[in-house]
């Protein structure tokens, strides 16, 4: 069985990083956890670390894994970070001290959740700044405020907004800016404080060595930075951040000389994806036949370590590599039955991986 192997000591040391860099910044942040799936063993050495106490909090996109985090540690604050669907209000006011909302309806709901519960329920109300995903409307915001200040069991802790993640719309000083001034008019309305300005993720976090956002920008949501030590802002390492945390290891279990062309005629009935085989120049390949397949990973989120290693073709749970036309008796010794071929996995490659029941994963 093809494994994941999970490095939980190097998340650990990206955290402590995070914690200090951040920390000097004069930022708070909440690491986003949801690339776990909410796997208890490696949320339990995450979460009873030391490391986790200097974090303001942890955030999922999912109840079931909060749920697994309160059960794990009761007391550590936990944020749901997509607007909650109005059916599940009950179950987001027991197990997330703050989520993200956009719909008066949804928070009148969380109210009267918290109220039954004798619960203050904290929020965080996102602006649309471009990304077009989740946010309040702009020309809408101050009136939304207003409704919402009135709601005895709601207790708003700051405003944010996503960026960077459906149409990769960069997070600009510019943007940022306009987030801080809306705090400002709110602050000025209303006579309320806002303890927190949301405006920050790993796509952020290369803008902040450059000072190119607004000091009033404190708090981050990172997820990608912390398990894989990078930022999608231009998908390199961030800092001193370790990136070898997750590694895909995956079992040959066939390995042979093969024709490098099918033979054949060739239907539509195929259920498989094939590499471009234009450039095919050599009769026959040394190609590996792999435990996995594409209910498991997409193929173009997985990177073989060797880059020798190209990818011929993958199935529902089988994947072909070609490690070469010719090979030496050295690479035979390596690639052969038995053996492993290893992947560096992206962060949704990680994510699908930890979903998976079909694979072990190795925590370390």
């Amino acid at each position: 069985m093809a494994e994941l192997i999970v490095n939980t000591k190097a998340i650990l040391n990206n955290i402590n990083k995070l914690n200090n860099y951040f920390e000097k910044n004069n930022i708070h942040w909440t690491l986003i956890s949801k690339i776990l799936s909410g796997d208890k063993e490696v949320l339990s050495k995450i979460l009873q670390s030391p490391e986790l106490k200097r974090v303001h909090s942890i955030g999922d996109s999912r109840l079931s894994s909060l749920k697994t985090i309160k059960r794990i540690d009761p007391d550590i604050v936990t944020m749901y970070i997509k607007p909650p669907a109005i059916q599940h209000v009950k179950t987001v006011v027991k197990y997330a001290n703050i989520s993200l909302n956009t719909s008066i309806e949804t928070i009148k709901a969380l109210n009267h959740e918290a109220k039954q519960l004798g619960k203050k329920h904290r929020i965080i109300i996102m602006l649309e700044m471009g990304e077009l995903r989740e946010g309040v409307l702009r020309d809408d915001f101050m009136a939304f405020y207003e409704e919402v200040f009135g709601l005895s069991n709601i207790l708003i802790e700051g405003i944010g907004t996503n960026l960077g993640c459906m149409y990769g719309i960069e997070p600009t000083y510019d943007k940022l800016a306009q987030l801080c001034l809306y705090k400002q008019l709110l602050e000025v309305k209303f006579k309320r404080d806002l303890k927190l300005i949301s405006g920050g993720s790993s796509i952020t976090l290369p803008l902040i060595g450059k000072h190119k956002i607004p000091k009033t920008v404190n708090h981050f949501r990172v997820g990608e930075a912390a398990f894989l030590g990078r930022s999608p802002f231009n998908n390199k390492k961030f800092r001193n951040l370790s990136t070898s945390a997750f590694e895909f290891d995956a079992n040959i279990i066939e390995m042979s000389e093969k024709d490098a062309l099918p033979d054949g005629i060739i239907s539509e009935a195929s259920i498989g994806h094939i590499a471009e085989q234009n450039d095919v120049e050599e009769r026959t390949q040394y190609r590996a036949i792999l435990d996995f397949g594409i209910l498991d990973v997409d193929v173009k989120e997985i990177f073989p370590k060797n880059s020798n290693v190209k990818f011929v073709g993958t199935t529902s749970d089988m994947t072909v590599y070609e490690i070469g036309s010719k090979i030496s008796d050295s690479r035979k010794k390596r690639y052969k039955v038995g053996n492993k071929v290893r992947f560096d996995p992206s962060y949704m490659a990680v994510a699908r991986l930890m979903n998976s029941r079909f694979l072990t994963k190795v925590v370390k």
